[in-house]
């Protein structure tokens, strides 16, 4: 609950009791002190089935019925955001099978869970850019393939737009991703700062290395001789420099194409 953005009452400033946390601060939540709670749900996402990277399926609820959809988005933060998009079309009048559709339909956008062949390997990048944010892409690659040691490149950025305070990935659970993961190089403009929150999250020195440029840093993580898919975790001015240098080499096109 640490990474929580409400924590507190809205009426009262009173501690909220939370029967369920599921994303950050969202879940079944009471006040004890106002009673203050979650409204009743309208529109649901029951007999959910997370399917690592490749997906995740669950059954929308709603007034109108239910129906089973399949989107290609990974983890529960984007089933979050399926049923946030089928609830506004549905108060809008759209069929509950004109919402499937346009959900299944749906593909990864620009950073979020996109991924890119270069070479003879695959590249998925899964921006971060908060604990929140973090801690469901580290879920999300916890339950990505149990049986292999996962091949991560993490780039920190300080600039402008991601934030000068990097205070932030103390508050993230890197520890759940460390069991995971085989070796993991940083980059970025702290990168330093990344690889010692790594150590403290349990990491072993010899699985951890320190590349600060992007473009070396890319070069360096694609060098792996296992030879299978790179888990890039960029923060957000990171992910706009390496897109660039993956268009400037022909892997993908600009973002904004």
């Amino acid at each position: 609950q640490h990474a929580a953005d409400s924590k507190y009452c809205l009426r009262c400033g009173h501690p909220y009791d939370y029967l369920a946390a599921y994303v950050g601060h969202l879940g079944d939540y009471k006040c004890p002190n106002c009673g203050h709670a979650r409204p009743p749900l309208d529109v649901v996402a029951r007999e959910i089935e997370l399917d690592g990277l490749d997906g995740a399926s669950f059954t929308l609820h709603a007034p109108e019925g239910a129906i089973r959809i399949r989107i290609a988005l990974p983890g529960l933060y984007n089933v979050y955001n399926a049923v946030g998009a089928a609830a506004c079309c549905l108060q809008l009048g759209v069929g509950l099978e004109e919402v499937r559709r346009g959900l299944e339909s749906f593909a990864a956008a620009f950073g979020r869970a996109e991924e890119i062949a270069i070479g003879d390997r695959r590249m998925a990048i899964l921006l971060v850019k908060n604990p929140a944010g973090a801690n469901e892409v580290f879920r999300t690659l916890a339950a990505a393939d149990g049986s292999a040691a996962l091949d991560v490149w993490i780039v920190l950025n300080d600039r402008i737009a991601d934030g000068r305070d990097i205070s932030w990935i103390w508050d993230a659970d890197f520890e759940t991703l460390v069991p995971h993961a085989g070796r993991v190089v940083c980059s970025g403009t702290r990168a330093e700062e990344l690889a010692l929150r790594l150590k403290y999250a349990g990491i072993e020195p010899a699985r951890l290395e320190v590349v600060p440029g992007l473009e070396h840093g890319l070069d360096h993580a694609l060098s792996t001789a296992n030879g299978g898919p790179l888990y890039a975790l960029p923060t957000y001015t990171a992910l706009l420099d390496l897109r660039e240098i993956l268009a400037a080499r022909g892997h993908a096109p600009p973002f904004w194409e």
